[in-house]
């Protein structure tokens, strides 16, 4: 563990976290809906360490990496898109596992007094049901998703606005994310930011990211 920032009740009124490769390993179930996409197009299978490092933009931006990575034409995007919301949706939570120390960390975090939100790049349609699938959703106030607002991470609209409907101000709401995605937007944002040293960060050290502090379980936060 590196803390710079101290995460305590004091300095703190909520915090916002992050899903994908924060709180669960979902590299399976994208591997397992992409796939089954792409064999609907005939196009040729991906392996799950290119796709390890195009997730945490969004499910348009993978789509069209895994695309242009399997030589396909992108006007396939919207056949694409079609197939892999029906896979998804079939398999969401199936092949994926929560990180150990999550469940107790969330727990803690909400009987140090602080109010929780999951804010992700995946679509809210994946998310909600994820959540709920994992045991997680009823730690969280609200949960908003990649199409919630206009913009995504790494922009800081989304925290901004998550703030607004916690009712709280971004110095004093941790961000708690895996990826440059995330501690980019709580900088422009205003918010502390905190990082897991696992996760998904497009193949570079999550260390070198410009965050406050890094954790190995969501477990040290508390």
């Amino acid at each position: 563990m590196t803390m710079l920032f101290p995460v305590t009740a004091a300095r703190l009124d909520a915090a916002i976290i992050d899903l994908d490769g924060t709180m669960v390993d979902t590299i399976g179930d994208f591997h397992a809906a992409l796939n089954l996409m792409l064999a609907d197009l005939a196009l040729p299978p991906v392996d799950k360490t290119p796709i390890s490092l195009m997730v945490g933009k969004g499910s348009e931006h993978l789509i069209r990496s895994v695309l242009a990575h399997v030589g396909a034409d992108a006007t396939r995007y919207d056949a694409a898109w079609d197939r892999y919301q029906h896979h998804y949706l079939a398999i969401n939570g199936q092949h994926s596992d929560v990180y150990a120390g999550v469940a107790s960390g969330l727990a803690a975090l909400r009987s140090a007094g602080l109010r929780l939100a999951c804010l992700t790049n995946k679509p809210t349609a994946f998310a909600r049901p994820l959540l709920q699938a994992k045991g997680l959703d009823g730690y969280f106030e609200v949960v908003f998703g990649g199409d919630a607002f206009e913009r995504k991470k790494p922009d800081p609209l989304p925290l901004v606005k998550t703030c607004e409907a916690l009712g709280t101000a971004p110095a004093r709401t941790l961000m708690v994310g895996d990826s440059s995605n995330d501690a980019r937007a709580a900088r422009a944002a205003g918010c502390p930011v905190v990082l897991v040293t696992y996760g998904y960060n497009h193949g570079e050290p999550v260390r070198a990211v410009d965050a406050d502090g890094f954790v190995d379980s969501l477990v040290e936060l508390a």
